[in-house]
């Protein structure tokens, strides 16, 4: 695996996704030119409705090690089994991340939130271990093998790649590590602003941290107001843990000094601006 500082940039899976990913993911693709970073993509069409994530998709990511992806619809009822999971699942990315904390410029009932969430990622109440006892019964069974996140994920990496300056550290299961998150997310500025990502012992793919919920969101995209804020703050989770930390701070410190600014942001925060506009205002920021 190339080294920083060896001139070798290194080659990112993309899945921009459903809904509004491909307006957010396009977003961290010119933050990503304009600042030179040493980062490539490789794009793959992804979407929820398939029947399962194609198999260049899987090799792409296992010779990459990393992967920045944009949100996937979740078909509802059908049996249909979730893209996400089976991402999660195949790649054993055991441990979900999420850093929850308040960002300047952007009020909040709660003041200095800085929360790191770390939810069990592909056991528990997700993992689909279900069976049918008899005729109309059915039974789940969920495994909650915390210590696996733990001493697989933090040691090896150290809290570093999360957040430099976290307050406060959550460990928990998977279902209730998904309500924790995105409650912490509330508190902090809403899931439109949190970072987060899947890791694994060998691989580890970015998105939005907290719930995706607008995904889907026809009027959203068709307006293309899309808040790529969180993604914009995960791809820096990514630069750091490719080891890429001045990269990883230039993103951040300009991401951070638009919302202090107050002058380009989307609806969910306040304001007005599409996607393209806080696009630009991050890149001007760029030191």
């Amino acid at each position: 695996m190339p080294r920083p500082g060896d001139g070798s940039p290194r080659p990112v899976t993309l899945i921009p996704g459903d809904g509004i990913g491909p307006l957010v993911t396009g977003a961290v693709r010119q933050v990503m030119e304009a600042m030179h970073a040493p980062v490539y993509f490789e794009t793959y069409e992804v979407h929820g409705d398939m029947t399962s994530v194609p198999a260049e998709v899987m090799e792409s990511i296992r010779k990459n090690k990393v992967c920045l992806k944009g949100g996937l619809a979740t078909p509802v009822g059908g049996g249909v089994s979730s893209l996400n999971v089976q991402l999660r699942k195949e790649l054993d990315l055991y441990a979900s991340l999420v850093n929850c904390f308040n960002l300047p410029g952007l009020p909040t009932r709660h003041e200095n939130v800085d929360i790191v969430v770390i939810r069990e990622n592909t056991e528990g109440e997700y993992a689909g271990l279900e069976h049918e006892v008899v005729p109309g019964v059915v039974e789940s069974l969920k495994l909650i093998p915390l210590h696996k996140v733990l001493e697989g994920w933090i040691i090896q990496h150290g809290m570093g790649a999360i957040s430099s300056t976290g307050d406060m550290l959550e460990v928990t299961p998977n279902l209730y590590g998904n309500l924790v998150a995105n409650t912490a997310a509330g508190i902090a500025g809403g899931t439109g602003v949190m970072p987060g990502g899947n890791v694994g012992a060998d691989h580890a793919i970015f998105e939005q941290g907290a719930s995706a919920g607008n995904v889907g969101n026809e009027k959203i995209v068709e307006k293309m107001k899309a808040n790529p804020v969180a993604l914009l703050l995960s791809s820096a989770m990514m630069l750091r843990h490719l080891q890429f930390p001045s990269f990883a701070d230039r993103l951040e410190t300009a991401v951070k000094r638009v919302i202090e600014e107050g002058k380009y942001m989307t609806k969910d925060l306040g304001g007005t601006s599409t996607t393209q506009e806080v696009v630009d205002a991050v890149i001007s920021k760029l030191n």
